[in-house]
């Protein structure tokens, strides 16, 4: 598989489109089949953290009130992850805090962004939930940190991308992984899957 970003957010809520920001990110670089590389930094957007969210993640108002601006920690992580494809678990959230938060410092993302949740609900169907932590259990992955803060979620993140494409090769003999192979499996009914490897 080409080098790849896998990212994540903790976030003050859901949507960036209600207000919410992003309070940490991390990215891991994978290459040859190992993270080679880290980046992660807590950042400050200037928007209060919930109760919930700081009970869920261990990211306190404190915390953040230290942190650096989240424009500078952008600009930072956008740097870092370069031109990568990005890969994220549920990157349907992941994607709409990265673009958001990339158009208030005047860039756009320009890189596809793979996600490990839907490549895991084609792939691993059997397991009992899709939620990372569950995969993490059901794969005997490696548990990287505390659940719900960025680099620990990255890092296993990574770690199931790579149980994903070993399932590739494995289950259904696909000689090489490829981005573009993990885009079009993820927008494949689960029926249909078999047209993927053909």
């Amino acid at each position: 598989m080409e080098i790849v970003a896998v990212i994540d957010f903790e976030t003050t809520g859901l949507s960036p489109a209600q207000g919410d920001r992003a309070t940490e990110v991390a990215a891991v670089i994978v290459e040859d089949g190992r993270i080679v590389d880290r980046y992660q930094s807590l950042m400050n957007a200037g928007v209060p953290i919930p109760p919930f969210i700081e009970s869920l993640t261990g990211i306190s108002n404190a915390m953040v009130r230290a942190a650096p601006p989240a424009g500078e920690v952008m600009q930072a992580v956008a740097d870092f992850v370069g031109h990568y494809p990005l890969v994220a678990h549920n990157a349907a959230f992941d994607s709409k805090f990265w673009d958001a938060e990339l158009a208030r410092i005047g860039r756009r993302r320009q890189q596809a962004f793979v996600c490990s949740l839907l490549l895991s609900r084609r792939l691993l169907p059997q397991a009992p939930s899709h939620k990372l932590g569950a995969l993490v259990e059901y794969a005997r992955l490696p548990v990287a940190g505390r659940y719900h803060r960025a680099l620990a979620d990255a890092e296993m993140a990574a770690s199931l991308l790579l149980r994903l494409s070993d399932e590739l090769r494995a289950r259904h003999r696909v000689a090489e992984v490829s981005v573009d192979l993990l885009q079009r499996i993820q927008r494949t009914p689960k029926a249909q899957l078999a047209r993927c490897f053909v």
